[in-house]
């Protein structure tokens, strides 16, 4: 228990008001003395009527696990059964670097009524989140004292990669065949799976014409194809140090991370096999490609393991492991950011290479600093050389994003908060097209 500062206002006044009542009349030196027992008498009396702790039932509720790019709440539980007037309460929760900073909270504590206040917690990158303490500050019914506790908690809460946004997408997902039809779509040409034989109809194609059953059965009689779904797609993540800036308050790697779960999760329902690599200056996770949903949660799991790192990244090292690790056609979803030609020299050569024997997919996202129109007028010099490097920046990376299109390889350019959307729309088109 303490006093406040206006405590220390009214007991302040006292001094000039003295002097003054002194200076003007010595005899009335004895107003000023008591008006500074008047001033301690209802600062005691105040600290008297102050609830203590005991006063108030409080119930923490922290959540089990907190997603990167999502955000939830400890749950302070509070009633004021024994109290007899009205308290003003302030909340405050300590918590590790790997949160943002949560506001204080304020709340009218009205006896014989329960209150929930939620404090909010945001994680700005995955770990392990620590909730040191929880402080609670109250003031008496004039103001002048207030008391404090601090309640010790010590929970650790681990920050995993954003599943709920995987869940909340994967409703349009249930079904079997969401990405083809309701029913099973029947595609003739290199790299499909036979179905059946069919009697010839005009308008067929004629390649699909089996030649060696149309003599056995004296008829022309077609081959029915089904589309593929024993795919390999291997989710490649770049985990240098330009993939540890943030954008939107989150790390790159974790609007990454978050992609590659929603894409994972739509292709091992739909039948084709996942693997994960993620590399720097040497490889750092890797895993060969499972297939079944039931996987998803392994899936998760090796993601979660991806650290960050402040290396430069090895592009020929990476993508030439990553190449004799893989033993047949896939589709490779690489996700990784660049700074300009000169930088991306290297990544653009080994792509190429990769590029030859699979099927590749690149994605970066944009950088809000360089992708938004000004804000403001340019009035300054330092407006105007902003405004014309930015513009620089982009012209390089529309010419890197140009000669990985002329190879043949996808190229995805798209804000944190849409590389998810963007990367499942283009999978299901390559999945349509029979690109793999």
């Amino acid at each position: 228990m303490q006093p406040t500062l206006r405590a220390f206002i009214v007991f302040a006044a006292g001094i000039p008001l003295g002097f003054a009542l002194i200076l003007a009349d010595e005899t009335l030196w004895p107003l000023a003395f008591g008006y500074l027992t008047f001033a301690a008498a209802i600062t005691t009396g105040d600290a008297v009527l102050t609830p203590r702790i005991g006063a108030f039932a409080i119930d923490l509720q922290i959540p089990p696990m907190l997603y990167v790019g999502d955000r939830d709440a400890i749950t302070v539980t509070l009633s004021g059964a024994a109290l007899r007037h009205p308290t003003m309460m302030t909340l405050a929760c300590d918590t590790g670097d790997t949160l943002e900073p949560p506001p204080h909270q304020l709340c009218r504590i009205i006896p014989g009524e329960r209150f929930d206040i939620r404090i909010p917690l945001i994680p700005n990158r995955r770990g392990q989140a620590v909730i040191h303490r929880l402080w609670l500050r109250w003031h008496g019914p004039l103001g002048l004292v207030e008391r404090r506790h601090i309640r010790n908690t010590g929970v650790s809460v681990p920050i995993v990669p954003n599943i709920r946004a995987v869940r909340s997408a994967a409703l349009s997902l249930s079904v079997r065949d969401a990405a083809f039809g309701v029913k099973i779509q029947r595609q003739s040409g290199e790299g499909t799976e036979f179905d059946a034989l069919r009697d010839y109809m005009p308008g067929l194609d004629h390649r699909s014409i089996d030649w060696k059953h149309s003599a056995r059965h004296h008829k022309l009689v077609c081959k029915e194809f089904r589309t593929e779904r024993n795919h390999q797609v291997i989710l490649a993540f770049d985990t240098g140090h330009l993939m540890s800036t943030p954008l939107h308050g989150i790390p790159r790697i974790d609007h990454a991370i978050n992609a590659g779960l929603l894409l994972g999760h739509a292709s091992l329902r739909h039948g084709d096999r996942i693997g994960v690599f993620g590399f720097d200056a040497q490889t750092r996770v890797s895993a060969e490609p499972f297939g079944g949903i039931h996987e998803f949660s392994r899936l998760m799991r090796l993601t979660s393991e991806i650290e960050y790192h402040q290396e430069e990244t090895n592009f020929t090292r990476g993508l030439m492991e990553l190449m004799t690790r893989l033993k047949r056609r896939s589709l490779i979803i690489l996700q990784t950011e660049f700074v300009d030609t000169v930088t991306a020299e290297l990544m653009v050569e080994n792509l190429q290479r990769l590029a030859a024997r699979h099927l590749v997919i690149f994605v970066s996202m944009h950088d809000p600093r360089l992708h938004s129109p000004p804000e403001r007028s340019l009035r300054t010099l330092k407006d105007v050389n902003r405004l014309v490097v930015a513009d620089g920046f982009l012209r390089e990376r529309r010419t890197v994003f140009e000669r990985l299109r002329r190879m043949g390889i996808h190229c995805i350019d798209a804000p944190s908060h849409a590389v998810g959307a963007e990367l499942l729309n283009r999978y299901i088109h390559i999945k349509q097209l029979e690109l793999i």
